[in-house]
């Protein structure tokens, strides 16, 4: 991402969550500012996906308070948020017979983008 109005930006790797479910809460962040992404956020249903996001994205904010220390947060904008696919733990169940039945368990790669936006 070589976008040069690029403020900060923030990743987070080997999160324990599928990346499917992960991207519907990124999908509902994509575009907005800060402020309101955080309120969105505080009341999503996907508990769990939204507590890493929100952490991930104070630290983006974070990321750009120190780059920068005249950076006004309220006019950051999450210009590029996305998902991607981690590697996947694979374990067995046991299952009838003495078989086994395959489990994976996905992980996520999320990373999130900042831009500075005047003037709402």
């Amino acid at each position: 991402m070589k976008n040069p109005n690029i403020i900060s930006h923030a990743v987070a790797k080997h999160i324990r969550l599928a990346p499917q479910k992960t991207r519907l809460v990124a999908d509902l962040l994509r575009e907005r500012y800060v402020g309101e992404a955080l309120t969105i956020l505080n009341f999503s249903k996907k508990k769990k996906a939204c507590a890493v996001i929100e952490k991930l994205l104070r630290s983006a904010v974070a990321n750009a308070q120190q780059k920068n220390t005249e950076v006004d947060v309220d006019n950051l904008f999450i210009s590029d948020i996305f998902v991607n696919q981690g590697p996947q733990w694979k374990r067995f169940r046991a299952a009838p017979m003495g078989r086994a039945a395959p489990i994976l368990k996905r992980t996520s790669h999320i990373n999130i983008y900042l831009e500075e936006k005047k003037g709402r």
